[in-house]
């Protein structure tokens, strides 16, 4: 037996300037064939599950190409049809069965829904073979990715620490249905609700309890069912939230359920949408909870690599610079010119930066405005590391050359890269020789997966309302190709 195994993943911000050419691919990740298999075999990555069941199977791993790129702009043209079609050549040379680790949003320069045009090609080349796929919590849900497979689940988790367990799980009921011990049928619906990120972490309400109830039913029999919290940094016909289920054999209960997770969903549609503050106001707060140690977790939720930011937006850590917050660790700021002019100038040195904002954003009308810094080099490093944590746990991290800035003798401590790297592992830090949990502030630019590796640590968590491309301020952006009506742009019923 063949097995297909496959990843292709990029969760695309269309407000975000950063290209998502192939060079961004291989910058976080990007493996074709063998090497593929080798470097997520040993992962709890969807990925990983699938190599895994299919070794204990006796299936021979046919791996085209393992990709993923750190969340950006829009694809282009020409690194979306090298992936795919390294995939459906793979598919069209005869596989038994396919096994795709795909994120759900992804946005290319002639493709607007990606999954989804992959899953249409490669039933066109391979009509009959069976076809499961793991997505992303925050999958943008189509037509053309449930009509295009067998079956279909997402992470029930976020920060994404399930990964493996979806995976594995979608993996059975593929391998189930060709053994005849079941019969996958899908039934899904959009729900028509632009969610914010910020209220999609699976720990707290509203989207606990909307997977609760997926859970549940999963429990009363379903093969797999699923509430997506959608990508709403994307301007797409598709972008919200959405239900997709799996039922054996059963089309009018799978239909039955989506009608009822959607409904579920809908009566929390006003928990899906965040309650912004002023910084000045948060962080008097935060100055207050930091009077008896830390560490406190501020986030720079705005600028946020791991939805699409530049991670190079200066005004939260500038903030907290001039609250006079004490002993903090900023996780991180990305800025190979700044990390180059660091190494030139040697561990020990006292240098004068003009920090982060070197990049513009058109979508939002901003031009970068970076922070003029003096500070002592104290850390140069490679920037590598093995994350050790709960979240995308053996997969190995490559921040590029990396430096960090200590300002007025340790007060704040600036870890900056070359590369794109949302800090949700401890890496971010300990990597540096910086123990976070030592620390009073730890300043991150993340929204939510900052949870897989910090939350044990916090003693409070406090957000910072800054600028950029992952703003959860609806007002800020333009939206002009999303599908209407859609809460909370339009009433809803």
């Amino acid at each position: 037996m063949k097995v297909l195994v496959a990843m292709m993943k990029h969760e695309t911000n269309t407000f975000s300037p950063l290209v998502t050419d192939l060079a961004r691919f291989e910058a976080w990740g990007l493996h074709f064939g063998p090497a593929a298999e080798r470097a997520y075999a040993d992962t709890a990555m969807p990925m990983g599950a699938y190599i895994r069941l299919c070794r204990a199977r006796g299936a021979e791993v046919i791996t085209p190409v393992a990709a993923e790129a750190m969340p950006g702009g829009i694809v282009t043209r020409g690194a979306y049809e090298t992936l795919a079609g390294a995939i459906v050549e793979a598919a069209r040379q005869g596989v038994d069965a396919m096994l795709l680790d795909l994120h759900g949003a992804m946005v290319a320069e002639h493709v607007a829904d990606g999954e989804g045009e992959l899953l249409r090609r490669l039933r066109a080349v391979a009509p009959h073979v069976p076809i499961a796929v793991t997505c992303d919590l925050h999958c943008n849900l189509t037509t053309a990715m449930v009509e295009n497979c067998d079956a279909l689940i997402g992470y029930k988790t976020y920060p994404h620490v399930d990964m493996a367990e979806m995976g594995e799980r979608i993996a059975r009921v593929l391998f189930d249905a060709i053994d005849g011990k079941c019969r996958p049928v899908m039934a899904f619906s959009p729900i028509p609700v632009l969610a914010q990120t910020l209220r999609m972490g699976t720990d707290d309400a509203p989207m606990k309890d909307v997977v609760g109830e997926a859970r549940r039913l999963e429990g009363q029999g379903l093969l797999a069912a699923t509430v997506f919290g959608g990508f709403p940094m994307a301007d797409v016909a598709h972008a919200g939230m959405a239900a997709v289920v799996v039922a054996d054999g059963d089309p009018a209960g799978a239909r039955a359920a989506v009608d009822h997770l959607v409904d579920f969903a809908r009566e929390r549609r006003d928990d899906f949408l965040y309650g912004h503050e002023p910084i000045e106001t948060a962080l008097e707060r935060a100055a207050l909870l930091g009077r008896d140690g830390g560490p406190v977790i501020l986030l720079d939720h705005a600028d946020n690599c791991g939805s699409g930011g530049t991670q190079d937006v200066m005004g939260v850590v500038a903030a907290v610079i001039d609250k006079g917050l004490g002993d903090v660790a900023v996780g991180a700021v990305y800025d190979p010119e700044a990390v180059a002019r660091m190494a030139a100038a040697g561990v020990g040195s006292t240098i004068t930066l003009d920090l982060g904002g070197r990049i513009a954003m058109p979508a939002l009308g901003l031009e970068g405005r970076p922070l003029t810094v003096t500070g002592r080099v104290k850390v140069l490093t490679d920037g590598r590391f093995i994350v050790r944590g709960p979240m995308y746990t053996g997969v190995t991290v490559e921040m590029g050359p990396t430096a960090v800035l200590s300002i007025d003798e340790g007060r704040v401590e600036i870890v900056i890269t070359s590369r794109h790297h949302e800090p949700w592992d401890r890496g971010v830090f300990t990597s540096v020789g910086i123990d976070p949990a030592a620390k009073r502030y730890l300043l991150l630019k993340s929204r939510i997966h900052y949870r897989a590796g910090f939350a044990p640590l916090a003693k409070a968590t406090i957000t910072l309302d800054g600028e950029g491309v992952t703003t959860s301020d609806n007002s800020k952006l333009t939206y002009d190709r999303l599908a209407r009506p859609i809460y909370p742009f339009d009433r809803i019923n």
